[in-house]
């Protein structure tokens, strides 16, 4: 089964952490990678800031086309900050790992995927 490892937080924090608890949290997400890679395939994101974003919302009409807005839409100080998809045996497994990179700056959440098709290509 897969699962998603999502990490959730306050962006900006992790740069404000003394340059010693940064080397901390990156320890483990080099330990997951590494674990994640001798296993076989697994994609890992780290998303751009929440600045970067635009949203798309509803249009008032349903026959119009969506808003498009500058920035996140989620009206907290947490937001998604990336993600890891890797193929785990079960929930238990894949908590195994999440807990590499648990620290108290983010949020993990785990969540099985549902494949839902197409390909990832990195041309624009």
């Amino acid at each position: 089964m897969m699962y998603a490892i999502n990490i959730y937080g306050e962006a900006g924090v992790f740069e404000q952490l003394p340059q010693d608890r940064q080397a901390e949290v990156l320890a483990g997400h080099t330990a997951l990678q590494t674990r994640l890679a001798e296993r076989g395939a697994f994609v890992s994101v780290k998303l751009m800031p929440p600045s970067t974003a635009v949203t798309l919302t509803p249009a008032p009409a349903s026959d119009q086309p969506p808003l498009v807005v500058d920035g996140p839409f989620a009206e907290t100080k947490e937001s998604f900050l990336g993600f890891y998809a890797a193929a785990f045996r079960d929930l238990d497994e894949a908590l195994e790992h999440a807990r590499m990179i648990s620290s108290p700056i983010a949020l993990l959440e785990v969540r099985p995927i549902a494949w839902a098709g197409g390909a990832i290509s990195t041309d624009g």
